[in-house]
């Protein structure tokens, strides 16, 4: 056990059952997060030009990050060039989750629209089964018009809608094209080489190049520090002709060895991940994959999607995808920013990504309005380093929640895990704050990572709660301090990676009170 996990498992034991008694903080604090917007400055949308006359943002892919982003700063006036590896209709099994929280920034970015002619689907919580049992968790939308919700779709409609949306924009420009370079000069990015669909090699210059090239990009080391993880991989399959258990709802089933998820993707569809623990998966071609699912996964699936579930295996229409996650580590460089998966990744289990690069989209839009032209990119340079402060209220939230639940809904041989595991569950079924605190932190609604931290450690301290009642034992206190030491061993790491400082006291970060540039 290394320093930080033994400290933390010492303050952890002295200040559990405060943290436990202090529900009633937790529902103050889960409540007065809910309905908070954010303002900005528009200035007038025609003094928005490069000086020049050329493209004033170069965007690198058009995803759900770059066609946003795309249309967002089109319609505040900027010229904007996007190079997209490939406008076909992307095909994906990941991606196709959006939180109420990301809704409610796609209605800010005036791209709510983008969810209709796609046959999405309306999200209104979850449903968590763990050995037969089953709870629900509702969204807290109350507060919201009845529109809000999350919503699920088809990845590549969705996309394709973006794009068309930023197309739309005359000051937008998307172009189909492979980045291979960014252009450099005096230590300050002037754009990008890139080769054309008939393979012509080119280049484009701008003010500023924003990165958006996924989770697999090319471009992202010379910009941050990429810390790769690949916990797991998921193993997609498209179930038809069944219902699901809970109308409107994502599934999650705590599996053995690691979770399944099931969603609604269209009116007719329903999309099952399977989490395989590790970076290598049984072999499809070989029918090892199959034999899996079959054995190992189908004994453990609802009774009433488990027909659907073996046709599917049976169509053979099995797809994988690797699960990573990389805390944001950013290179400040002038004439250059990272945005999307490109620069910070999550574990999907949660599906936060989209929620999380449309909220620094927001962010980013709002730092950028003032400005009248982004020509002096070192000065640019030193403004737009507010943007990684500003960004961590959400994005810490969610990246946080996503690794530790990931780890706790994980089956383990140790038998501690397995108490963090059933006490999770127990303790979301209790209804009230205890479900709908961590559901709003886990839909974007509410993004604070104290309370974040408050609910996490409550769940260790309930877990310790059922092992000393009604009377202890040594075994019993002896498993108490290890799910607490294992708890802090979850949660510290992803914390301490996510930065401690930024995360929970941004106000002392310098940055965080930067002005924009006055000419």
């Amino acid at each position: 056990m290394d320093d930080l996990t033994l400290l933390g498992s010492l303050l952890v034991a002295v200040l559990g059952v405060f943290l436990f008694c202090c529900r009633g903080f937790l529902r103050k604090n889960d409540e007065s997060g809910l309905t908070e917007t954010t303002a900005a400055t528009v200035i007038d949308k025609r003094e928005c030009r490069s000086a020049d006359g050329g493209d004033d943002v170069i965007i690198v892919g058009a995803g759900v990050a770059g066609a946003a982003l795309a249309h967002t700063l089109g319609k505040d006036g900027r010229r904007v060039r996007v190079i997209e590896r490939d406008l076909t209709e992307p095909d994906r099994i990941v991606g196709e989750l959006l939180q109420p929280g990301g809704y409610l920034k796609l209605i800010e970015l005036e791209l709510e629209d983008c969810v209709k002619e796609i046959d999405a689907q309306r999200v209104f919580g979850y449903a968590l089964f763990k050995d037969g049992k089953a709870t629900r968790l509702s969204y807290p939308l109350e507060k919201f018009h009845s529109d809000v919700s999350g919503r699920s779709f088809h990845n590549g409609r969705f996309i394709q809608r973006m794009r068309e949306k930023a197309a739309s924009i005359p000051n937008v420009r998307l172009e189909q094209g492979t980045v291979t370079s960014l252009l450099e000069e005096k230590g300050t990015i002037t754009g990008v080489q890139y080769k054309t669909k008939s393979g012509e090699e080119l280049k484009a210059y701008a003010p500023l190049t924003i990165v958006c090239d996924g989770c697999f990009s090319n471009l992202r080391r010379s910009l941050c520090t990429p810390k790769v993880d690949v916990p797991s991989c998921f193993v997609g399959l498209v179930l038809e002709k069944c219902q699901l258990p809970f109308a409107n709802h994502g599934h999650v089933i705590l599996a053995d060895p690691s979770p399944i998820l099931f969603y609604p993707i269209s009116s007719t569809e329903i999309r099952c991940l399977v989490d395989v623990p590790g970076e290598k998966v049984p072999s499809i071609s070989n029918g090892e994959m199959a034999k899996y699912l079959k054995t190992v996964i189908a004994p453990q699936v609802p009774p009433e999607l488990h027909g659907a579930f073996l046709s599917a295996i049976e169509k053979g229409n099995m797809r994988t995808m690797p699960n990573r996650s990389m805390p944001a580590a950013p290179h400040p460089t002038p004439g250059a920013l990272l945005m999307g998966d490109a620069f910070n990744m999550r574990h999907p289990l949660t599906g936060g990504g989209m929620t999380v690069a449309l909220s620094d989209i927001v962010v980013l839009r709002n730092l950028l309005r003032p400005l009248k032209d982004l020509n002096d990119a070192p000065t640019l340079c030193k403004y737009l380093e507010s943007f990684y402060t500003l960004r961590k209220p959400v994005a810490s939230t969610i990246n946080t929640l996503a690794g530790a639940l990931y780890k706790v809904f994980s089956a383990s041989p140790d038998e501690a895990r397995n108490e963090m595991r059933q006490a999770c569950f127990d303790y979301l079924s209790l209804g009230g704050v205890f479900s709908s605190g961590p559901v709003s932190l886990l839909s974007g609604l509410n993004p604070r990572p104290l309370s974040l931290v408050c609910h996490f450690f409550a769940v260790a301290i309930y877990g310790v709660g059922r092992l000393l009642l009604p009377f202890p034992s040594p075994n019993r206190m002896w498993i108490g301090a290890r799910l607490i030491s294992g708890a802090s061993g979850i949660i510290f790491p992803i914390i301490k990676a996510e930065g401690v400082r930024q995360m929970f006291f941004p106000a002392t970060v310098p940055a965080y009170y930067r002005a924009p540039p006055v000419k």
